[in-house]
């Protein structure tokens, strides 16, 4: 693994594995959101960068060019929303009767506190990918 890390072929594997961890993430926020009824309409955005990632993600996969420049784009808006859905779930919790001093029952029957941040790790993920160097 360090030799392809070394050779770059690193690069082009976490491109691909950013397209992929996009869309699982896309189709599972989804499913949640719509059992909430999207009942906000910030709820769609992570729904629809999905697929941004994902198109992104095997675009970097095959061109370098779009490792450099797309990839980093869409992975910087992917983290940037899960960033803002851990805030906007932390304030659903604290929405919720009796708010954070009945933490763990609202934590449980309220959003889910930490799966914003599943989103980020893959914005994160590409992120990466943008600035590791590419095989020759």
């Amino acid at each position: 693994m360090i030799q392809n890390v070394e050779t770059g072929r690193f690069e082009r594997s976490l491109s691909a594995l950013t397209a992929a961890g996009a869309l699982v993430t896309a189709a599972e926020i989804f499913f949640e959101h719509d059992s909430a009824s999207f009942g906000n309409k910030m709820m769609w955005i992570p729904v629809a960068l999905g697929p941004v990632g994902a198109v992104a993600g095997v675009a970097g996969f095959f061109s370098h060019r779009m490792a450099k420049t797309a990839l980093p784009v869409a992975s910087a808006a992917i983290v940037a929303n899960g960033l803002q859905g851990t805030y906007l779930h932390a304030r659903g919790i604290a929405q919720k009767p009796g708010g954070w001093s009945n933490a763990r029952y609202n934590m449980e029957m309220g959003p889910p506190l930490l799966a914003p941040l599943l989103v980020t790790m893959v914005g994160g993920m590409g992120l990466l990918a943008a600035i590791l160097r590419r095989e020759k």
